[in-house]
Formats: structure tokens, C-alpha cells, sequence
């Protein structure tokens, strides 16, 4: 049984016998169901614009022939007077003439300036066009949205991750490639890490938080007594394994433990597995509520504290923190003692 925080730890390296330990069965044993897992606008587009001027001019025709001829010879007679009439028809002559020399002169004047007016028409027709096509988006790139910032593992940890506690099994797993070397001088323990195939949780993150789990202060490595090293293949001392229900339940059934009533973890002791159930991993506990970081640092010291020698035990006085080999995710009050979860073998605080 593990002692109050800070007192110190065993230092037997040897590993504890094969096989569990009667109390520790009898924890697995409990007939009282203490905890339940908790089931866990329309891009706008603009009607292109149409503004197309129709000059249709009709060619002036019919000047009458009796319109003064300067050229004739005179008579000596006086010019009969004209009727009202006569005078309107002249007018209108007058003015049919005017008009067509006032058209000759402005294409005279037009081709003189290299048709500036027709070019003005055409460059606004031309910028209208321009306008028109973008505001059609023809032959642009829609600008892509910004990539979103990867998370980071304090945000990975915090986040719950979809897997149902009845999923299959594949019961095939695959050691994370790598190397994650002991950062300390105390007793080293090397250590693989296992996925089941088919979970799709990360298995890197996985890996990365047992090690910065393991060689927190805080942990099993408390005071420089131990550390932990990586490796993904040869000889180690514990593989930790991430794995569904029910290939967890079929590795703690190697070393008589039941976990398939709460869906727990177990230290498979008869083995070399220490199984940490990926329904738990994904989903937490109730007794966690949102501290999912918290209650992912637990399982990995629970567990492998099993593995070093540790039995289970309870929190002794209301409202203090809970041991962390106290079987948190089944409870947090005992014998009406409410404790506080907490996920470290010495905590600060």
C-alpha cells in the first residue's frame, strides 16, 4: 500500500512475482457497481449587364428639284413670289441639306483624329466588360481560407475522441516507431508502447504522454528515484498498451481481472502488458467531468503504479485528494468520505 505523499518509495528493482496480487483481485472482485461509465450563403452572383445603343440613321434622300439653282441664267423677269408653301418646302430642304453636311464634316473630323469617339465608346464598353466578368467571377481563383493552426498536446489532451465501448476488436497491435530516451539518473525502466489497429486514436500522442507523464516530478520518477525510457523494440520491462474493451478485458482475463463491468484498465500482471482501456482514453470518466488531461495523466500512473508494487487505496478524510491508486474511475467517495480527484503519486498541492 502506497504511503502518504512524499514518503519514500521502494527500491527494489527486481520486478514483483508474475501473477496478481490476492488483494488486488479482490478490488476487481466487488460485487457493488460503485461507478456507471456515461455513455458517452450562396455565393451572389451578378446578372451580367447588357447596355447596347442602336443608332440606326437613315440616309437623307428626296431633296426636292425646284430648290434655286445659282447657276441658271437669268430672265430678266422678276421671280414670281413664293406661296407659304414653297417657303416651308424650302426650309425643310434647308435643313436636310445642313444635316447632311454637318454628318460629312464629323467623319471628316473623326477620321482626322484617328476616331477618338468610336474609341471612347469602345474602351467603356470594354470596361464594362471587365467589370462584368468579375463581378461573374469568370477566371478567378477563389482565395483559400486560412489553414488552421495546429493544435498543441495540451490541446490534444483536453479533447475527447469519438470510440464506442462496443467496438470491435482486432486484437493486433503495433509498437509506435521510436525513441524516447530517460531523462534522468534514478532506476531506469524501458518501456514499448503498443496500439491496437482499427482504434484511429494517435497513437504518437499516446506515446508521448506516458513518457511525459512518467518522467513528471510529480509521478513515479518523484525526486530522481526513477526513470523512464522509450524504445520500440528488444527486451523492456513493461509494454503499455493501448487497446478497445474487449481486447483489454481479454489480456486482464490472462491474470484473472475482470474489466469489463465499468470498463476499467487493469495491469495484466502475468503478463507484460499494463492495458489501458482506449474507451476510457477516448471518452474519461464521470468523476473527471471535462478534465480530460487530468484523467489521462491518472490512468498512466494508476496502472503502471500497479506494475511497481502498488495496491489500491482510499482517500481517508473528506475533501482531501485522492490517492492516486485510488480506483478513480469508479469513485470518488467511499464509506461517505468525498475526495478530490487528482492524478499525480505526489501531487504539489
Amino acid at each position: 500500500m502506497a504511503g502518504p505523499p512524499g514518503a519514500p518509495l521502494p527500491r527494489q528493482r527486481q520486478a514483483p512475482p508474475r501473477g496478481p496480487r490476492q488483494d488486488y483481485l479482490d478490488a476487481f472482485d466487488e460485487d457493488d457497481d460503485l461507478f456507471t461509465p456515461r455513455p458517452p450563403a450562396s455565393a451572389p452572383t451578378d446578372a451580367p449587364h447588357a447596355a447596347v445603343t442602336d443608332w440606326n440613321a437613315a440616309p437623307v434622300t428626296g431633296i426636292p428639284s425646284d430648290l434655286d439653282d445659282d447657276n441658271a441664267p437669268p430672265t430678266g423677269e422678276p421671280a414670281p413670289a413664293r406661296g407659304g408653301k414653297g417657303r416651308a418646302f424650302t426650309g425643310i430642304a434647308a435643313a436636310a441639306v445642313t444635316t447632311v453636311l454637318a454628318v460629312v464634316v464629323a467623319g471628316q473630323v473623326a477620321d482626322r483624329s484617328g476616331g477618338t469617339g468610336v474609341q471612347a465608346q469602345s474602351a467603356d464598353d470594354q470596361a464594362r466588360d471587365v467589370r462584368d466578368a468579375a463581378s461573374r467571377g469568370d477566371g478567378r481563383e477563389t482565395p483559400s481560407a486560412p489553414s488552421a493552426e495546429p493544435l498543441t498536446y495540451e490541446q490534444k489532451m483536453d479533447k475527447r475522441y469519438p470510440l464506442s465501448a462496443a467496438r470491435a476488436s482486432t486484437g493486433k497491435f503495433d509498437a509506435v516507431p521510436g525513441i524516447d530516451k530517460a531523462p534522468g539518473a534514478g532506476e531506469k525502466f524501458t518501456y514499448r508502447v503498443d496500439v491496437e489497429q482499427g482504434l484511429g486514436l494517435d497513437g504518437e500522442l499516446f506515446a508521448e504522454a506516458v513518457q511525459r507523464t512518467l518522467n513528471d516530478d510529480r509521478s513515479w520518477a518523484h525526486n530522481g528515484a526513477r526513470t523512464f525510457e522509450r524504445i520500440h523494440s528488444g527486451q523492456v520491462d513493461f509494454v503499455i498498451t493501448l487497446a478497445g474493451p474487449e481486447t483489454t478485458a481479454e489480456w486482464c482475463a490472462k491474470s484473472g481481472l475482470d474489466t469489463t463491468v465499468d470498463n476499467v484498465s487493469c495491469d495484466s500482471a502475468a503478463t507484460e502488458r499494463v492495458m489501458i482501456n482506449a474507451y476510457r482514453w477516448a471518452q474519461g470518466a464521470e468523476t473527471y467531468g471535462d478534465r480530460m488531461h487530468a484523467y489521462r495523466q491518472m490512468l498512466i500512473n494508476h496502472e503502471i503504479g500497479h506494475r511497481l508494487g502498488y495496491d489500491h487505496v482510499t482517500c481517508d478524510k473528506n475533501g482531501d485528494l485522492a490517492p492516486v491508486m485510488q480506483q478513480q474511475t469508479k469513485f470518488l467517495e467511499y464509506d461517505g468520505i468525498s475526495c478530490r480527484p487528482n492524478p499525480w503519486p505526489f501531487p504539489k498541492s
